[in-house]
């Protein structure tokens, strides 16, 4: 094992770095995709790190509102300076972009948010998933190199993940050939837009949709919002900040509204839905295609929680190494934290948390990839099936990954509590996005319903079914659905899927069954709304449990035993754990459930 000691290192943390049975280096490689990136990533690490413009002179936690702002607007701008700066000096571009906006190398530079961060997490994309040839020309260029700073204005006052209900209006006026934007309600003024409070003079808009008296659901248009000379808001535009939030208090939240703003009808986004000059509606192919950019924001997110997460129990850790307590001998000296069971239940199961949450990611970033490549041909087969699982691996990562830094906070004791552990600011990162790109609960519901029509396709067609639902084929065929318990990995999985079958299966049947009492379907789905949550839940996590190992060992080639080991049993350890957290699901399927028990506590 490659030796790595440090006069400064604590000799209780080398102590326990000593006890490491594979070379840790090989994991940075795995985990990183390779040595030639992880040169890359150091490069990039000492290029922002070491810069003096982008360290702290006051700590955040000292700096008012105001000023916490005017220092991440000032960072920004260096930090996107700075990116072009390694690009030119042949780094990859891309790769920055990722890490800075993110939350690897992202959240150390900022720590409480980047007003920039929605400029090019959707700003850009919606510009090039939704423009036409012609308008990404006009607009793409100058964004990228910030001619111009956009931000996407979709939640309102009154309504958030429920986008159908949105209030703001663009109503089309043939004889001027333009779109008049209006609020109609005060719950109709756009609420939370990152940089919208003062950073952003455009921003892509979601609206309803009039033309010819006929409203067409919601559709994006570019709007200016602020002069680009003075930076002044433009005729009919009402723009400003929302005020402090738990956390992310520099990424510039801010409300908008529009008093009849007119805008040229060039200025929506008609790659799908179009409206003629004469106001004729074009219908797109898919209303879902409007969803791309919600879908990319999702992805991008698991792969943040897997950080946040993975920086929140790295600190747990090598606190709970150096950090000594009680007596249990009284002849022995203070144990190290570390090794009590009570410690370790608390840590160890969000280690393998973090590793799950990136392989995870993984699959989802090359599923979204296809799936975007697949729209361009005017394939939607696996649209739906990819909305599912970003909705349901959205809301699994960030409520695990809200709750495990908080876990890991209070696993510090009093120390976890202050500032400078770094674990509070971390909680509100990671917290937010319980509710940002859609609320967790209600996303939850969405996944059901993809979920419901999966369960009926198992019944009638089960050869059909998608990759990620296949598995109810089998619930589906079985009249009962007790099955001898096997004490593997691969039983686990094959638990996880039956308990998720269960769940859906039973959530179908509560929804016809309430139907047939007479109520109506929208009764019937709110009176289930429980078991369908809880179906969804089960759903991604039995996906979890089965794609980690897949994905595991399919990377398997080329990696030294001892690392696969410890690989192979972080997988089980998220499986073990999700059994033991779901015992009474598990009692309702299988005929042997002492046995897991028995083993594993």
């Amino acid at each position: 094992m490659r030796e790595n000691r440090d006069a400064n290192i604590h000799p209780d943390l080398q102590k326990e770095r000593d006890k490491c049975t594979f070379d840790p280096l090989e994991l940075t490689y795995f985990l990183d995709g390779g040595q030639e990136k992880t040169f890359e990533k150091h490069a990039r690490e000492q290029f922002f790190l070491t810069d003096p413009e982008l360290k702290d002179t006051v700590p955040n936690e000292y700096l008012s509102h105001k000023e916490k702002y005017e220092v991440a607007v000032r960072k920004a701008c260096l930090i996107m300076k700075k990116i072009r700066e390694f690009s030119e000096q042949g780094h990859g571009g891309v790769d920055s972009y990722r890490a800075l906006l993110g939350a690897s190398l992202g959240s150390a530079v900022l720590k409480d948010g980047n007003p920039l961060t929605l400029h090019y997490v959707m700003f850009i994309p919606t510009l090039m998933g939704q423009g036409t040839v012609e308008q990404q020309a006009e607009w793409i260029g100058r964004a990228w190199t910030c001619s111009i700073i956009g931000t996407y204005a979709q939640t309102e006052l009154g309504h958030g993940t429920f986008i159908r209900g949105l209030e703001t209006t663009a109503t089309y006026d043939p004889d001027t050939q333009e779109f008049v934007l209006h609020s109609p309600t005060q719950t109709s003024f756009k609420w939370w837009p990152g940089g919208l409070g003062h950073t952003a003079n455009y921003c892509v808009v979601v609206a309803q949709l009039y033309t010819k008296g006929e409203c067409h659901g919601i559709h994006p248009f570019i709007v200016q919002l602020r002069d680009e000379e003075t930076h002044e808001p433009m005729p009919g535009i009402t723009i400003g900040e929302i005020g402090t939030k738990l956390g992310m208090n520099a990424t510039n939240n801010g409300f908008l509204g529009f008093n009849k703003v007119r805008i040229p009808r060039e200025q929506m986004l008609m790659k799908n839905a179009q409206v003629l000059e004469d106001g004729t509606y074009v219908k797109s192919p898919s209303s879902k295609l409007t969803y791309g950019t919600m879908i990319f924001v999702r992805v991008v997110l698991v792969q943040d929680m897997s950080v946040y997460l993975s920086k929140a129990v790295t600190i747990a850790v090598r606190y709970s190494a150096v950090r000594r307590q009680s007596q249990p001998k009284p002849d022995e000296p203070e144990p190290q934290i570390l090794d009590y069971v009570t410690q370790q239940y608390k840590l160890f199961p969000n280690i393998a948390k973090c590793f799950v949450f990136r392989m995870t990611s993984e699959w989802l970033w090359d599923m979204y990839n296809s799936v975007t490549s697949e729209l361009e041909s005017g394939d939607m087969e696996r649209l739906p099936e990819l909305h599912a699982m970003s909705c349901c691996l959205k809301v699994l990562s960030t409520s695990d990954a809200a709750a495990g830094v908080e876990t890991c906070r209070l696993a510090c004791g009093g120390h976890g509590y202050m500032a400078c552990s770094n674990l509070p600011a971390m909680y509100g990162l990671a917290t937010a996005a319980c509710t940002y790109e859609g609320e967790n609960t209600v996303l939850l519901l969405q996944a059901a319903r993809y979920l419901m029509k999966a369960w009926a396709q198992a019944v009638a067609t089960p050869n059909e079914l998608m990759p990620t639902v296949k598995y109810l084929a089998k619930g589906a065929k079985e009249k009962d659905s007790s099955v001898p318990w096997k004490n593997t990995i691969e039983g686990l999985i094959t638990a996880a899927q039956m308990v998720a079958a269960g769940c859906v299966k039973q959530s179908y049947k509560n929804i016809e069954k309430r139907k047939s009492a007479g109520h109506s379907p929208e009764d019937a789905w709110n009176l289930t709304s429980l078991e369908l949550v809880k179906a969804a839940d089960a759903h991604c996590r039995a996906f979890v449990i089965e794609k980690t190992l897949s994905q595991i060992q399919a990377k398997m080639k080329g990696l030294s035993a001892p690392l696969c080991k410890v690989l192979i049993q972080l997988a089980e350890l998220y499986a073990v754990d999700w059994a033991l957290n779901h015992v009474g699901d598990l009692l309702r399927v299988f005929i042997v459930i002492s046995y897991i028990i028995s083993v594993y506590i």
